[in-house]
C-alpha cells in the first residue's frame, strides 16, 4: 500500500459521479495527499472488486448504485444506519475487517440544519417515492423525531413494505392532494419530471398549510418542479445538493483523517459542473 490513502466510488455506470470532484475539492482545500477516483464495476464482477481492495491500496470508498445492497451484504461489520436502512454506501477496513456505513440519512439531515431551519420541529411529513433513497429519509425523519411520517408511493405496496420497517403510514401516489393540509414537511425522493408537475400534485402544493417546508433530494436540476411550485407559493425550501454534499464528509474524515467543511465554494464548483453536463 501506498503511503498516500487511496478511496473510490464504483457503480455501474459511474461516469455521470461528481464525487471525485468534491473529494478532490477537499484534499486540495486541506493540502491532504491521496487520491480519489472513478471506478465502473459491473454487477458480475462487484465482488472479485471488493476482494481485491486491500491489494489494490484502497483504505475505502462510495458505492453507489446498483451496488449498495451487496456491499451490505459483503461487510463483516456494519453500522446501525446501515442495518436500518439496509443498504451501504461507505466502506473502510477496521483491521481486516471491511465495514460499512449509510451516509444518506446523515447527509439529508444535515442539508436541512443548514439550509431548512425548523425542520426537526415538524410534527407530521409525507415523503414522496419509496425506493432505497426514500428508505434513507425516512430512516433520518424517525430519527430526529418526526413522529408521523406518510410514504406514499405510486406502487401502494412498496409504500406499505417501507412504512412497515419504520412504523410509519402508507398510501398511494394519489391521495397526495387529500392529505396535504395535514403535513408540516414534504420531501420528495422521485426523479424529476421535465415537463413539470402533475395538476394533482400543484393542487397538493396549494392545500399544505402555511409555514409547510418543502424538500427535494434531486438535485438536477437544481430547482425542480416540485420546488418552484412550494416557492411560488411563499414556501421555505432545500435543494438536494446539500444531501450529496454533506453524505460525503463522514467517508472523506474516515480514509484521509480530516472532517472537511461543506462550503460556498464547493456548492458552487458542483453546480457549475452540473451546468456544464459532465
Amino acid at each position: 500500500m501506498t503511503d498516500a490513502p487511496k478511496a473510490f466510488v464504483t457503480g455501474w455506470p459511474i461516469s455521470h459521479s461528481r464525487s471525485p470532484l468534491i473529494h478532490g475539492t477537499w484534499l486540495r482545500e486541506l493540502g491532504l495527499a491521496g487520491s480519489y477516483e472513478k471506478i465502473a464495476v459491473p454487477p458480475d464482477a462487484f465482488a472479485r472488486f471488493l476482494g481485491g481492495l486491500r491489494a489494490d491500496g484502497f483504505v475505502g470508498g462510495n458505492v453507489t448504485i446498483p451496488h449498495k445492497e451487496a456491499a451490505f451484504a459483503a461487510c463483516a461489520r456494519r453500522d446501525a444506519a446501515a442495518e436500518a436502512i439496509g443498504a451501504v454506501n461507505t466502506l473502510w477496513f477496521e483491521g481486516d475487517a471491511l465495514t460499512g456505513s449509510n451516509t444518506d440519512a446523515y447527509g439529508f439531515s444535515a442539508n436541512l440544519d443548514e439550509r431548512l431551519s425548523g425542520w426537526r420541529e415538524a410534527e407530521t411529513a409525507v415523503v414522496l417515492g419509496a425506493g432505497g433513497a426514500a428508505r434513507a429519509v425516512v430512516h433520518a425523519l424517525k430519527a430526529a423525531g418526526v413522529a408521523d411520517v406518510t410514504i406514499l408511493n405510486r406502487t401502494r405496496e412498496r409504500a406499505e413494505r417501507l412504512a412497515d420497517a419504520f412504523g410509519a403510514e402508507a398510501g398511494g401516489e394519489g391521495e397526495f392532494e387529500a392529505l396535504a393540509p395535514r403535513f408540516d414537511l414534504v420531501v420528495n425522493t422521485r426523479p424529476a419530471d421535465p415537463d413539470g408537475l402533475a395538476p394533482a400534485d400543484v393542487r397538493a402544493i396549494e392545500a399544505l398549510p402555511e409555514g409547510a417546508l418543502v424538500t427535494d433530494i434531486v438535485y438536477v436540476p437544481l430547482e425542480t418542479p416540485l420546488l418552484a411550485a412550494a416557492a411560488a407559493r411563499g414556501l421555505r425550501t432545500a435543494d438536494g445538493l446539500g444531501m450529496l454534499l454533506h453524505q460525503a464528509v463522514p467517508g472523506f474524515e474516515r480514509w484521509f483523517g480530516r472532517r472537511p467543511a461543506v462550503g460556498e465554494a464547493l456548492r458552487a464548483a458542483v453546480i457549475r459542473d452540473i451546468a456544464g453536463g459532465s
